[in-house]
């Protein structure tokens, strides 16, 4: 139904530097899930990432969740997609959601990891696609 990214300038993801994605939603009887979907470097220097997502409804309602990706093992090993240093992650962020109106939804993602500039970080983006019945 949808997918686009950000790409962070020079791969530093700054506190103050939020990233908004704009979706038109029509269809309010399928469900979906949603995906936070993330680049990185080898070189950024966690496991993790957490962020705020911020969620704005037609309405004008708004909510905020806080999320954790997971992007590397106990290990280090990076769980991500790619060849190299540079990883695709595709994380499930919610599972067979329906939007409750049609009209405009904004999603802004704030990085939450308390650094004032947060190096590795190299696109941010969601996809929503149908949800896939088990």
């Amino acid at each position: 139904m949808f997918q686009e990214s950000v790409q962070i300038p020079n791969n530093i993801w700054e506190e103050d530097s939020n990233i908004s994605f704009d979706v038109e939603v029509k269809d309010t009887m399928n469900s979906y899930d949603f995906y936070i979907d993330l680049r990185n470097e080898s070189e950024y220097g966690y496991a993790n990432i957490f962020m705020f997502v911020n969620t704005t409804f037609p309405s004008g309602k708004t909510a905020r969740d806080t999320v954790e990706c997971i992007l590397a093992d106990k290990t280090g090993r990076w769980l991500g997609n790619g060849l190299g240093s540079i990883k695709d992650n595709h994380i499930l962020f919610k599972e067979n959601i329906r939007f409750p109106n049609s009209g405009t939804y904004t999603f802004e993602f704030e990085q939450g990891m308390r650094e004032e500039k947060l190096n590795g970080i190299m696109d941010v983006g969601i996809s929503l696609e149908s949800h896939k019945r088990k």
